[in-house]
């Protein structure tokens, strides 16, 4: 445990628990700046429209969301460095689709699909992102 000794602890059981699923720091760090990279609203609309499209093109995707190509091209750039999406090259047109498993995961509970049963089941959270 990575606990200041001089610290009078309340539960230090807990305090354990809680120093092991910290676990490493360097990784905290690596998922703050991919929150970061999603917490911004174009690029988490441009992953958004990615996921249900599945694949679609720059062009396509600045249509969607009223961004202009090339704002949509800087934003998915930074996308790919993250490794948050990746290209398919369809002839002249590049396709982009999610490559991050994690953030499909995340989509699914921000935005469920639309033809989810629109009908709350016992037991489901409720508030903001449920969409129920």
């Amino acid at each position: 445990m990575s606990t200041d000794p001089a610290r009078k602890l309340i539960d230090p059981e807990r305090v354990a628990a809680a120093v092991d699923g910290l676990g490493d720091r360097g990784v905290i760090e690596q998922w703050a700046q991919r929150f970061s990279v999603v917490a911004d609203p174009s690029r988490l609309a441009l992953l958004v429209s990615i996921h249900y499209a599945r694949e679609i093109s720059v062009t396509d995707l600045a249509a969607v969301t009223g961004m202009t190509d090339t704002a949509v091209s800087q934003a998915l750039r930074l996308l790919r460095a993250h490794g948050l999406v990746t290209t398919r090259r369809d002839g002249r047109v590049v396709r982009y689709r999610l490559a991050d498993a994690t953030v499909h995961e995340l989509i699914h509970r921000v935005r469920p699909h639309p033809e989810a049963h629109p009908e709350k089941h016992p037991g489901e959270p409720t508030g903001p992102g449920t969409d129920r």
